[in-house]
């Protein structure tokens, strides 16, 4: 019985992979290669085309057709630094993608607490069970982002490489994936642990950790949606210019319970 349902498991990623990889690819050239290969090759295509499809266009958006509104000119970063973020970020692709097929494996094999379909707990479980997710990603997201500064060799040899973009007219949504390919994969890993804690919905669980990209691009591009408690981008420029404050990912309760929360609307008021 228990064969069968981790089964469900295993024909969704299969799914998965003939809607990616059948639709880009010829089948002679991904159907013989093992089923572990063939989840990392589709979440590696899928995570370069949402990349750039999503930070293309958010570029074209803010940079060209809402040029001056949104950011004054000289906030504009350079073509220069968009490449080397995309350089940075590509580097590092293959490498992120691999998290995300290592939870699918343990997941396929029942090692976690993952759940294949809503109607096994009900909605009522499923959005409680889902904030609890939630508190665990943000929470484990923040200390290992913090860590990530406090430890001095992890920030001098892994985080170090996201923060040469320190300067609003530095920072584009293509930097969202800009890091140290371990330094990636570290920050992810919050979404994993949480597999272990906590009934998990297993299509919810893959949709979010392909929303981080689309996340990062948006918290990268210097545009203060002033939504509370998002952390949004005004927040987290802040980080980038002063390292020291805004750790958190997508609100500020965080930073806010570990007294490393920064308000960029009151730095507004302040420079008035």
């Amino acid at each position: 019985m228990e064969e069968d349902y981790l089964g469900l498991f295993v024909k969704e990623t299969s799914f998965y992979n003939q809607i990616v990889l059948g639709s880009l690819l010829p089948e002679k050239l991904w159907t013989p290669l093992p089923h572990f290969v063939q989840g990392w090759l589709r979440n590696y295509i899928a995570a370069t085309l949402l990349y750039f499809i999503s930070g293309v266009l958010w570029c074209f958006y803010i940079y060209h057709l809402k040029r001056n509104v949104y950011l004054p000119k000289d906030a504009i970063p350079s073509r220069k630094a968009m490449f080397l973020q995309i350089y940075v970020a590509m580097k590092a692709m293959p490498w992120y993608c691999v998290l995300p097929t290592i939870s699918e494996y343990m997941v396929e094999n029942g090692w976690t607490r993952c759940f294949s379909r809503i109607s096994d707990i009900g909605w009522a479980s499923y959005i409680w069970y889902l904030g609890l997710y939630f508190v665990i990603v943000e929470f484990g997201i923040y200390w290992m982002h913090r860590e990530l500064h406090d430890i001095k060799p992890l920030y001098k040899y892994l985080h170090a490489t996201h923060h040469i973009y320190n300067k609003q007219n530095t920072l584009s949504p293509f930097a969202g994936l800009a890091f140290h390919p371990l330094d990636g994969i570290l920050q992810a890993v919050p979404h994993v642990i949480a597999l272990f804690l906590v009934p998990t919905h297993f299509t919810t669980h893959i949709a979010l950790l392909f929303i981080e990209a689309i996340w990062t691009a948006n918290i990268h591009d210097c545009i203060h949606g002033k939504l509370w408690p998002v952390m949004g981008a005004g927040y987290h420029t802040i980080h980038h210019t002063t390292y020291r404050h805004n750790y958190g990912h997508y609100t500020v309760w965080m930073d806010w319970m570990f007294g490393t929360l920064r308000d960029p609307l009151e730095d507004e008021a302040k420079n008035i």
